[in-house]
């Protein structure tokens, strides 16, 4: 599973060192290529929701193993696609296939070890290799790129790929809801929930690009909220394909928030970590990789300690002491993009490994600890499928607030304003070389400011993982079956 994890993140951020070259190669435009992240990113997060319930019903290691030979596939087909649009399909697939992976993991895991200490330990294991994984991507991208070519950041994960399948088959035990608990089939609702998640990725990804309020972003959210109330209102008949009763876990409700957080603090600020690294110091893709990794090493050196913090600290703690770690390396980082020296960069970068990899074991334990075993499946779904979309949502509003930032500080020289957004200061004329500069920095510090505000309503709303009192878990519990085992758990 932690193989798994790694194949599934490094793929979120493992392209972005390739487009130019991809562009070059394929003879497209940067902007088209640019659709080979968001295809994985729209498929990859509009199926996770589906992907968790199914695998309740028919079988998690099924679904994980079906979407890891999906994934071994895909991979191949972007490895040796011979033009762009070849590429951008077979990248969707990947997403679907990264979907039904991720999905079922945190129940898998659960399963497979069902005493508390060492589910801990897992899930710390897992939640730090794959986190780590996520901010290795631009040193794996570029490696792959200077040395063997685009196509091989594809390639390689064929044999990893075939690996993971073979294990799962003879090493992973199978897992899924007790006959007499599962839930019927709901085509209509497993259609509502894709069609919910696509619809309301799609203007994250898009927006920056093609504006706010053009038709087919506001058009696409006024889908995604409409086909959400539809969903809502076909499930609450509590039978289909989510049971609404576990969002009335303040637990479990409180990691499902907290997760987008602290996707949206980590991933959604790494973009702009990296273009500030690229643009900012002239570094090459590999030299940005390697001076990303304080951020890599904090992550799996912090990660090996968790599960004994876990024993002596509740989980409420440790999620607040993480969101004020990162809040707290995004502060230092603000003051390196005003110009203070790396020593205060690569402080910034630890302290958000340190963070990442305190927040999200607890959360993940709590995910899955807090519902009844028979809905494991369907409560990591719908848990991982708030990580994309809070990723989503920070490189779109962080990217928002790059822009107008960068814009106010260009001024009356806004004719270099998409230039200098980009990094591409060789664009700028000489004389505007200092106010070009002046206004990239800028806009990256608003970023992380912004960033280190959220961390501190993550602190706060770490509260929600405290136990309920006793009166409320009963309130709770006398509604639904699954609410009532809820409850007391």
């Amino acid at each position: 599973m932690s193989a798994g994890g790694v194949m599934m993140t490094l793929d979120v951020t493992v392209v972005n060192v390739a487009l130019s070259g991809i562009a070059r190669d394929l003879e497209s435009g940067l902007g088209q290529v640019q659709w080979t992240v968001s295809a994985y990113s729209l498929a990859f997060g509009a199926l996770l929701l589906s992907a968790g319930a199914l695998s309740d019903r028919i079988g998690r290691r099924t679904v994980f193993t079906a979407g890891m030979a999906l994934f071994t596939l895909a991979s191949a087909g972007c490895g040796l696609a011979p033009d762009v649009g070849t590429l951008i399909a077979a990248r969707a697939a990947q997403g679907v296939g990264g979907a039904l992976v991720f999905a079922p993991t945190l129940a898998l895991i659960a399963a497979a070890y069902p005493e508390g200490a060492r589910r801990q330990r897992a899930i710390a294991a897992f939640a730090a290799i794959a986190s780590a994984a996520g901010a290795l991507g631009p040193v794996v991208g570029g490696v792959l790129v200077d040395l063997l070519g685009w196509r091989w950041i594809f390639l390689v994960n064929v044999p990893i790929g075939v690996l993971v399948v073979a294990g799962a088959l003879t090493r992973m035990p199978e897992s899924a809801a007790p006959r007499d608990t599962r839930r019927r089939i709901d085509p209509l609702g497993a259609l509502l929930g894709v069609g919910a998640l696509l619809a309301l990725h799609y203007p994250l990804i898009a927006g920056p690009e093609a504006g706010w309020t053009s038709p087919q972003v506001v058009l696409s959210a006024a889908v995604g909220v409409g086909l959400a109330l539809a969903l809502v209102a076909v499930q609450r008949r509590g039978d289909g394909l989510i049971d609404l009763a576990l969002l009335r876990v303040r637990a479990f409700s409180g990691a499902a928030l907290l997760g987008f957080l602290a996707r949206l603090t980590s991933l959604g600020v790494l973009a702009f970590i990296t273009l500030w690294l690229q643009s900012a110091h002239a570094y090459t893709p590999l030299e940005v990789g390697l001076h990303l990794l304080p951020l890599t090493g904090s992550l799996l050196i912090a990660g090996l300690f968790v599960a004994r913090l876990q024993r002596r600290y509740t989980a409420d703690a440790l999620v607040a002491g993480g969101f004020a770690a990162q809040g707290a390396g995004l502060l230092a980082l603000a003051a390196a993009g005003s110009g203070a020296d790396f020593a205060v960069t690569a402080l910034g970068l630890v302290l958000l490994g340190i963070g990442g990899a305190v927040i999200f074991p607890p959360l993940m334990g709590v995910a899955v600890g807090a519902v009844p075993a028979d809905r494991a499946g369907m409560a990591s779904g719908l848990t991982n499928a708030c990580y994309p979309l809070g990723t989503a949502t920070g490189i779109a509003v962080f990217g928002a607030l790059f822009s107008a930032r960068v814009g106010e500080g260009l001024g009356p020289e806004a004719g270099v304003r998409a230039a200098v957004e980009t990094g591409r200061f060789e664009l700028v004329p000489t004389a505007l070389q200092p106010l070009a500069r002046a206004a990239f920095a800028d806009g990256f510090t608003a970023v992380c400011l912004a960033a280190a505000l959220v961390c501190a309503v993550g602190v706060v709303a770490a509260r929600t993982l405290r136990p309920a009192p006793e009166a409320t878990a009963d309130a709770t519990a006398q509604e639904t079956p699954s609410a009532r085992m809820a409850g007391a758990s």
